[in-house]
């Protein structure tokens, strides 16, 4: 038997507010923003890694540009 968990995404009025795109394995769905639906565990998880990859890969875009900015500054 599959576990299902609650889950809600985040919703706001720019860029996040299109419903979520989700598949696996034979699971498709697509996932309304800001409000609370009902989906399997491994999905959840699916969309929690995803999550946690998009900040790590924000963080790294971040600090990638301070190091171009003093490089840059360097060079002048």
């Amino acid at each position: 038997m599959k576990k299902n968990v609650r889950i809600k995404l985040f919703k706001d009025n720019g860029r996040y507010n299109a419903p979520v795109f989700v598949g696996l394995n034979e699971y498709t769905a697509l996932i309304p923003r800001g409000v609370e639906v009902s989906v399997p565990y491994a999905v959840a998880r699916m969309l929690e890694e995803s999550q946690e990859q998009d900040a790590a890969t924000a963080l790294m875009m971040t600090r990638m540009a301070g190091e171009f900015e003093e490089r840059a500054a360097a060079m002048e």
